[in-house]
Formats: structure tokens, C-alpha cells, sequence
């Protein structure tokens, strides 16, 4: 038992002392320092089981040079990005501007429109108060009298006058006086009054 616990022991020891030397040639580990009494015995197996590659003063600098044109290759792209972006920036600014410009014509046109609609508006309203002072003056004129004016006025404006009247009359529950005007009335011109006034319901 002693005999074969010796001779395990050994070729423990030997496998040991073989997977370092194997290790440290494959350059995975670095036993020279502890292997050099043992190398002494062992003939075959070179002095130097490792060798470690230093790098003189000339390739330190070219290892400095390559890495300094790598930052300056990136610098260089990072630039080039920020150009990129900056004139992307800038035909938005642009576009915006442009749109903005638009924007405010059409507001502008919006704005005039809007205002010559009050306009009309105001000038309608004014025409119709004024229409229906007039009407209002002629019914309570002799009937002859307002024929005469109806008579020597343009047709729309006769016309606007004679519908503001009915428009009175219907309003206040009275009879109109229009039928009657039409009676006193140049047949010729009560006829061109009232077939435009068919032909035309609300202008000429």
C-alpha cells in the first residue's frame, strides 16, 4: 500500500509539473521562474519556454499614431454628421418659414375677405334701412305723388321699393298699397316693373 500511494504521489507530481511545462509553452501561463530548477534536469525541453514580445520606443509611437487616427477618423465622421444634420436643419427652417409665410397670406387674404363681407353686410344693411325709409315716405304720400318717383327711378331700385312695401304691409297686417300704385302707373312701365319682378324674385 505504501509502495502505490508513493508511486500515485510521483505521477501526480510529474503530471503536474508536465501540464505546467505544457501550459507554459502554449504561452497560457507564465512558469518560467518556477520551472527553471526542474528545466536544469530536463534537456529536452528549451530554456525558454516563453517569450514575451516587447514593443520598442518606434512602434509605441506608431501604436499612438494609429489610435490618434482612429479618434480622428471618428472626429472626422462625427463632423461630417453634424454638417449632415445642420443643412437638414436648415431646409426645415426654410420650409417652416416658407409654410408660415403662406400661412400668413392666406391669413391676411382671410382677413380681407372677411372684412369686405362686414362691408357688404353693412352695406346692405344700410340699403335696406334706407329702401324702407323710402317706401315708408312714399306710402304715406299721395298715391300719384309716389307714382311719379316710382316712375322716374331705376328698376331695381323701383322694384327694391315696391317689395319693401309689401313687406310692410304683410308685417303690420295692413293692406298694400302697391296695386294701387301699379294702377296710376304708365302701363307700359308697371309692365316692365312687374315682369321683372316675376322674372327676377329678389334682383335684376
Amino acid at each position: 500500500m505504501i509502495g502505490r500511494t508513493i508511486v500515485l504521489l510521483l505521477l501526480i507530481i510529474v503530471l503536474s509539473i508536465g501540464g505546467i511545462v505544457w501550459f507554459d509553452f502554449l504561452n497560457i501561463i507564465d512558469a518560467k521562474d518556477l520551472l527553471a530548477p526542474v528545466m536544469r534536469f530536463l534537456p529536452f525541453i528549451p530554456g525558454e519556454t516563453r517569450t514575451q514580445t516587447t514593443l520598442g520606443d518606434d512602434e509605441l509611437i506608431n501604436l499612438d499614431a494609429e489610435r490618434l487616427a482612429v479618434r480622428l477618423e471618428a472626429l472626422q465622421l462625427r463632423n461630417m454628421e453634424i454638417d449632415t444634420q445642420k443643412r437638414d436643419l436648415e431646409i426645415l427652417h426654410g420650409e417652416i418659414l416658407q409654410m408660415a409665410q403662406v400661412l400668413e397670406d392666406r391669413q391676411s387674404a382671410l382677413d380681407d375677405r372677411e372684412n369686405s363681407l362686414r362691408a357688404q353686410a353693412l352695406d346692405a344693411e344700410n340699403k335696406d334701412r334706407n329702401v324702407e325709409q323710402n317706401a315708408r315716405y312714399l306710402t304715406g304720400m299721395p298715391p300719384q305723388s309716389a307714382v311719379n318717383i316710382i316712375a322716374a327711378l331705376d328698376d331695381q331700385d323701383a322694384i327694391d321699393v315696391i317689395r319693401k312695401t309689401e313687406e310692410i304691409a304683410q308685417a303690420e297686417g295692413t293692406a298694400s298699397i302697391v296695386s294701387y300704385w301699379f294702377s296710376l302707373m304708365n302701363p307700359d312701365r308697371a309692365a316692365e316693373l312687374q315682369r321683372k319682378m316675376a322674372g327676377r324674385p329678389t334682383s335684376l
